[in-house]
């Protein structure tokens, strides 16, 4: 059967795009005005707009019609919502552009407790997958398109928490630090992967939504599951990789920071009044 590849065009997810850009360009464009690149650069604003696609790609493009006809195709929209676009966000934002709420973030961040700890993300995150990827719920997602509205908030809101403790511009007082983002990311990804594994080598499919569906690009019902969990153990492989690699990069300069200010304080001490 040749395979759907029609836009879906949804008013949902118009509409959330339209609001996050006429909240985010308008305080990009003041901060860039007052406070220069540094506080707006326009890399930031580059980050905002591949997040945006992201979330178009995953919601209006041909995605996401073709995950009603391959499982590797929904599992590609479950990654773009979970990781992809809110990576993508979360880097464009600056303490300049979230001036405004900075305080009442923090202040929030205090009032839920245990909440705001990165153990309650990373149980978040990996009980979103799991529980998401069981065959019952699975399937009950893929025919009913509330609940599958509602996974979809699931995800993004579980990958949006888990990667704020990450790359957060506002100091939390629960920031990840020394070995810390590590040990966050490695048992996350463990937790993870054991899903992928079991879905990957799964000797027959396991989702009864897509035995039922036509095939399309000529893979079985396993196979495709099989493409679906190899494309998972890759994507979580990659987004590891490049993270550490820019909380590397970030601690230094945040440590070549300290030492400067370290200077500056030293040769003011040592400089007659």
């Amino acid at each position: 059967m040749p395979a759907d590849y029609s836009w879906t065009f949804d008013p949902g997810p118009i509409i959330v795009i339209a609001i996050a850009v006429g909240l985010y360009v308008p305080r990009w464009r003041k901060v860039r005005r007052t406070a220069g690149p540094r506080g707006a650069s326009a890399w930031r604003m580059l980050s905002f707009v591949a997040g945006i696609v992201a979330i178009a790609a995953a919601l209006l493009s041909p995605i996401d019609r073709l995950r009603e006809q391959a499982f590797v195709m929904h599992m590609t929209q479950h990654l773009l919502l979970l990781d992809i676009a809110p990576i993508l966000l979360i880097c464009a934002l600056t303490k300049a552009v979230l001036r405004p709420a900075t305080r009442r973030l923090q202040d929030f961040e205090r009032s839920i407790g245990p909440l705001g700890d990165p153990l309650f993300a990373i149980g978040l995150y990996v009980a979103v997958m799991w529980i998401w990827h069981a065959p019952a719920m699975y399937d009950a997602a893929l025919n009913h398109a509330t609940i599958h509205v509602l996974e979809h908030v699931c995800f993004f809101t579980a990958g949006f928490v888990y990667w704020w403790h990450l790359l957060s511009p506002i100091r939390s007082r629960r920031r990840l630090s020394g070995m810390g983002p590590v040990v966050y990311m490695l048992s996350t990804k463990l937790l993870v992967g054991i899903l992928g594994i079991g879905i990957t080598f799964a000797p027959n499919a396991i989702y009864a939504f897509y035995k039922d569906q036509p095939t399309i690009w000529g893979l079985t019902p396993t196979e495709d599951q099989q493409l679906g969990g190899a494309l998972m153990a890759l994507e979580q492989s990659i987004i590891m990789g490049i993270a550490l690699v820019w909380l590397f990069v970030r601690a230094l300069e945040e440590s070549d920071r300290e030492d400067e200010r370290a200077e500056r304080y030293a040769d003011q001490a040592t400089t007659p009044s």
